[in-house]
């Protein structure tokens, strides 16, 4: 009886480390597909990248030979006339937003400090803030701090008159980014006209009414007022960027001389008592 135990115990036992290897074999067996099945998903995804890479590389340099064709069908020399208001406009617009990010400073920690070196009576100290703080909005606290013992009426008449200088400087070659914004299209149209009365000559010349000279005069001829409008196009939403800038920064200058001249009137208040 115990060889017959000890018979069906070894049995067990075998049967158990039978079935242990034979699940760890279906394990590795598990993980070497996973890994195989990660491997041809991150190759298949490796050639999908290249492949989108290989065409928008292509579609871009499909896009720059296109302008280059486009270009010299409409003609080297109207079209530079087109691409001159492009740069020079982009050049103002530049100058523009650059002196407008550097104006639009916030000065709301300036003027909390004036006011308290005002309520000490420190009107030096107070012009020291506003001469080392950049902007229009110091520069006109500052003017205004030089006729501060002059009474709030002589002050309040600097804020604005100065006021009206910065909102000029703020204002300056807006002039010439509008200019160049029509004068764009306008060199369009220049150059179709011109292309239309040379198609014109080629048909006279040919003889005859021939699609293909039609076409090809008219397509040259228009490609100048697509240009134009375009250059217009880029021109007119830098200038109105800017021009939502101005209205930022005269807010601004509007909502920073009241609350400076409240500092004025407060601190004449405490000077004549």
């Amino acid at each position: 009886m115990k060889k017959l135990f000890a018979i069906f115990a070894i049995l067990g036992l075998m049967s158990v480390g039978l079935q242990s290897v034979l699940l760890a074999q279906d394990a590795e067996a598990d993980t070497e597909a996973a890994t195989e099945q990660v491997e041809e998903a991150t190759t298949q995804v490796v050639e999908e990248v290249e492949a989108v890479t290989t065409e928008v590389a292509e579609e871009s340099t499909s896009f720059h030979k296109a302008l280059k064709i486009k270009f010299i069908e409409g003609g080297a020399f109207f079209m530079s006339l087109v691409a001159i208001p492009l740069i020079l406009g982009l050049a103002f617009c530049l100058e523009r937003i650059i002196y407008l990010s550097l104006a639009d400073a916030h000065v709301e920690k300036m003027l909390t400090e004036i006011g308290q070196a005002l309520d000490r009576g420190d009107v030096e100290g107070a012009k020291t803030l506003a001469r080392d703080t950049r902007g229009p909005i110091a520069s006109i606290v500052y003017q205004g701090l030089l006729r501060i013992d002059q009474g709030a009426e002589v002050v309040e008449r600097s804020v604005v008159s100065y006021g009206g200088v910065q909102a000029g400087m703020l204002e300056r070659n807006l002039s010439w980014i509008t200019l160049f914004i029509a004068m764009a299209p306008s060199l369009g149209f220049l150059g179709t006209v011109i292309g239309m009365v040379q198609a014109f000559d080629d048909i006279q010349r040919a003889g005859d009414i021939s699609p293909t000279i039609v076409a090809g005069g008219m397509k040259v001829a228009l490609i100048t007022t697509i240009g134009g409008l375009i250059v217009a196009l880029i021109l007119q939403l830098f200038y109105n960027y800017i021009l939502n800038k101005v209205e930022t920064i005269l807010n601004k200058m509007e909502d920073a001389s009241i609350t400076f001249l409240d500092h004025v009137i407060r601190y004449n208040v405490k000077s004549k008592n």
